[in-house]
């Protein structure tokens, strides 16, 4: 499978992925635990149904020390006993932030005030620009047909 746009070979892509990490870059500072934004990556890409970006979280998370069993669970979370509360407050908002077209107002009352509970203002506002860049990588992705399984830990800049 062939991608339909190069996006590696692309000069305006190009300037588009290094402002998009860029930005993804600045959340750092924000202190949300690595671990938490990548299962959040991960998730969001899973929903939209991205195999590259899929692909890439799994593989960074696993080089960057997260578990085989943790990654194996984040699509059903839910059930899993192996995430923190903190963890699963940021992957009810990956999920609402991502699905935004199927639930009428959004992200709910509920799950904001349970995510408000374990990260700051700074923190929240970091998991939101997370959430909006992942899903604007995955839906780049997706239209363009990006293929899956060949990506290497840390080929790509961070995101």
């Amino acid at each position: 499978m062939d991608a339909r746009l190069n996006l590696f070979g692309s000069p305006l892509a190009g300037k588009l992925i290094k402002h998009l990490v860029s930005a993804g870059r600045a959340l750092e500072d924000a202190a949300v635990p690595v671990a938490t934004m990548e299962l959040v990556k991960l998730r969001a890409s899973q929903i939209n149904g991205c195999g590259f970006c899929t692909d890439m979280h799994t593989k960074d998370a696993l080089a960057a020390g997260e578990t085989h069993q943790r990654l194996h669970l984040v699509a059903v979370w839910r059930e899993a006993t192996v995430f923190t509360d903190a963890e699963r407050a940021a992957l009810e908002l990956t999920e609402q932030g991502t699905r935004i077209a199927d639930a009428a107002g959004g992200v709910s009352d509920e799950v904001w005030a349970n995510a408000a509970k374990y990260y700051d203002e700074e923190q929240l506002l970091a998991l939101v620009a997370g959430i909006a860049l992942i899903n604007t990588f995955n839906r780049m992705n997706v239209m363009v047909r990006m293929p899956a399984g060949s990506y290497q830990p840390g080929q790509a800049p961070r995101n």
